[in-house]
């Protein structure tokens, strides 16, 4: 009979399940993971042995009980040829070892009479699986709770990596099933984090996180990152050839069939291989071209692995040995706020210098003040610091209890109210969580915002490359955008590598570049969320340059595409003075364009829903499309997330978790009769 539980161990499994499900979600849904991996399996590990202890406590919905999580809304999902399990942990060579010895005796085997073992790197990224039918792809799916993933085969055919048809000169079987890990390699995760710092966007925390969102995208599919991807295939589950008997073959096959298969995989005939495989892999983690996090270990011989078989989330024949956490532990001396070229204030923490994974750091961003505030990071507090992904230092959490032993409680850090390089009042627009700068003449800007100004679809300014504006601003010729034109080729030859032919070019291309249109002058004066798209859409509409100085942000935002964030944006830029000043006088200094007939709103910029947002879930009359047209029709907007600023949710038949986001929001929720009755 099973030990009662007592009442301390259920609230921990209480307690316990909770943390796990909303770590969960953050890994596998959100993909901003607040833990680390360690942390994580320290939390599932307390939970396993407690519901070991007391087998009365485990509950079907047990997070030891899923594989992964459940798939997200967004894409139609499909059940999985077979189970997609995790793999249990080893956490030290002992543990290793109890794998090694109870694989033995399952077997019926002497002890010493080793079971060779493949190897192979545990990589870091996205669990799919890639169904193949008479050799050519027809669907990849997320793992999603191990049962059914989201099929996401439309994102991963641009994988590069992924074989559309697979190769071989023998037969190929008319169902196969690949599974393998989608990875972002560690050069191109830089280049990605670059790019998002550059944008004042987040920055990812690792490079699985951004795989696995990669493969997400509904919208605004970023084709160039997913091409950045890599897949590497690890087992076939289905459409085995008879003549397969190891794992090592398995992989050989896979390589010949097009796949990338991890390199250096290998068998180890008994425990001391293993682990010198494993301590060699460690070692040489730094210089591998994708993250990896352990070594997975499985019996060679295919017909070993069906024998042992598997249980309720993970086969017995199979266990990643788990590398140790790379972290360090340091001390906050400062917080500096830092204008990036975006005129985003970033605060910079400024640490004293430690070693983290082979490297010193000294400095890591806290990137804004909600993570600020989120972490409770303040000046002298005591942290532990990690390289996200190996590259990025980051703050993991504040160790508290240092704090409050301490005599003096540092005081909370808030970003200055105005910008600490030109003293302009700093802002945040609704919904964004970065602050800025928006004084296009600020110092830390000006280099930035000179090259958008001449940038091709701005004001297309030839010859005004980067190395000239450098010298240009560096030499104290240009303060401010206007500044440029009033540069003259006699100043501009005295500048290194011009010459008085250059410098003649280069003015004549200013003066061109004077005549230009109202869409072109937005886009080079660099206003937050201005674009291409909507300074057409305002030029269009207002024809001149004064009506929309004159217009209110309300009416801009009635504006199909403009909407209030952007209508706000728009509107705080003219009302600071130093841009308007700047606006004045670069249309003094002959900035010009032709005036045309402002643009009379089309049907759906007034129409019944005009300014309205929806979101439709669950199962409709017809397709949502049909749904999408007319609403928009009637000036509406169909966005695919519930938030705040949702005004209507359009639920169907089996209306799932956005109804229920809906009500914890108190967005109004209607059925297709009423629907109707708003578009009526």
């Amino acid at each position: 009979m099973a030990p009662e539980a007592p009442p301390d161990a259920a609230r921990r499994v209480e307690q316990l399940s909770g943390l796990l499900d909303r770590h969960n979600r953050l890994y596998y849904l959100e993909d901003r993971p607040e833990i680390s991996d360690a942390e994580y399996d320290a939390l599932f590990r307390e939970l396993q042995d407690l519901e070991a202890r007391f087998p009365t406590l485990q509950r079907a919905d047990s997070p030891t009980q899923r594989v992964g999580a459940p798939p997200a809304e967004g894409f139609e999902t499909h059940p999985h040829l077979s189970p997609m399990l995790s793999l249990d942990n080893a956490m030290d060579a002992d543990e290793l070892g109890a794998f090694a010895e109870r694989i033995q005796r399952m077997l019926d085997r002497e002890e010493s009479a080793a079971i060779p073992l493949a190897a192979e790197p545990k990589l870091d990224g996205a669990g799919v699986e890639l169904i193949y039918e008479k050799g050519v792809l027809a669907r990849g799916l997320t793992r999603g709770d191990g049962q059914r993933g989201e099929e996401v085969t439309a994102n991963l055919r641009a994988v590069l990596t992924i074989p559309l048809r697979l190769a071989g000169s023998e037969t190929i079987p008319d169902l196969v099933s690949v599974r393998g890990e989608v990875v972002l390699p560690l050069a191109a995760f830089r280049r990605l984090n670059e790019s998002r710092v550059e944008r004042d966007l987040e920055p990812f925390a690792n490079p699985r996180n951004a795989a696995a969102g990669s493969l997400r995208m509904i919208h605004d599919v970023d084709q160039q990152r997913l091409r950045s991807l890599e897949f590497r295939a690890y087992t076939l589950t289905e459409g085995r050839p008879a003549r397969l008997k190891t794992q090592i073959a398995l992989l050989e096959l896979l390589e010949g069939w097009g796949f990338l298969v991890s390199p250096g995989s290998q068998v180890c005939p008994d425990l001391p291989s293993a682990i010198a495989y494993h301590e060699s892999l460690l070692a040489r983690r730094s210089e591998l071209p994708v993250e990896i996090d352990g070594t997975v270990f499985k019996v060679d011989e295919l017909a070993l692995q069906a024998q042992l078989g598997t249980v309720s989330r993970s086969p017995r024949w199979a266990i990643a040995f788990k590398f140790p956490p790379e972290q360090a532990t340091t001390v906050i001396e400062a917080i500096e706020v830092q204008v990036g070229r975006t005129g985003a204030l970033t605060p910079v923490a400024k640490l004293q210098p430690v070693r983290v994974g082979g490297v010193t750091v000294s400095n890591t961003s806290l990137h804004n003040q909600d993570e600020i505030d989120r972490k409770d990071v303040r000046v002298g507090d005591r942290v532990v610091v990690q390289r996200a992904g190996d590259v990025i230092p980051q703050v993991v959490r504040v160790e508290l209890e240092a704090r409050a032993k301490s005599k003096l409680e540092p005081a909370p850090f808030r970003l200055p109210e105005r910008c600490p390089v030109c003293d302009a009042e700093a802002v945040r627009l609704e919904g964004e969580v970065v602050t800025r700068c928006p004084n296009i003449d600020c110092p830390a800007q000006l280099k930035n915002n000179l090259r958008h100004l001449a940038s091709r679809r701005a004001l297309d300014v030839d010859g005004l490359g980067e190395k000239l504006v450098d010298q240009l601003v560096e030499q104290g010729l240009v303060g401010r955008l206007s500044d440029l034109f009033e540069l003259d080729a006699e100043t501009l030859a005295g500048l290194e590598r011009m010459g008085e032919k250059s410098a003649a070019n280069l003015v004549e291309s200013l003066e061109r570049a004077s005549h230009t249109t109202l869409t072109r002058f937005l886009i080079a004066l660099g206003i937050r969320h201005v674009g291409e798209t909507v300074a057409l859409l305002l030029a269009e509409r207002f024809g001149d340059l004064d009506p929309m100085l004159a217009a209110s942000a309300e009416s801009m935002a009635e504006i199909d595409g403009v909407g209030p964030v952007i209508a706000e944006s728009v509107e705080r830029f003219f009302a600071d003075p130093r841009n308007l000043a700047e606006v004045e006088r670069l249309r003094k200094l002959g900035l010009r364009w032709e005036k045309r007939e402002p643009k009379v709103p089309s049907a759906a910029e007034t129409g019944p829903l005009c300014g309205k947002t929806f979101v439709l879930t669950g199962t409709l009359s017809a397709p949502r499309d049909e749904f999408k047209r007319r609403i928009e029709e009637a000036g509406g907007k169909v966005t695919g997330s519930v938030s705040k600023k949702t005004d209507y949710v359009v639920a169907g038949e089996a209306a799932g978790s956005k109804a229920r986001k809906a009500e914890e929001l108190g967005v109004e929720i209607l059925d297709e009769a009423g629907l109707e009755a708003l578009l009526s």
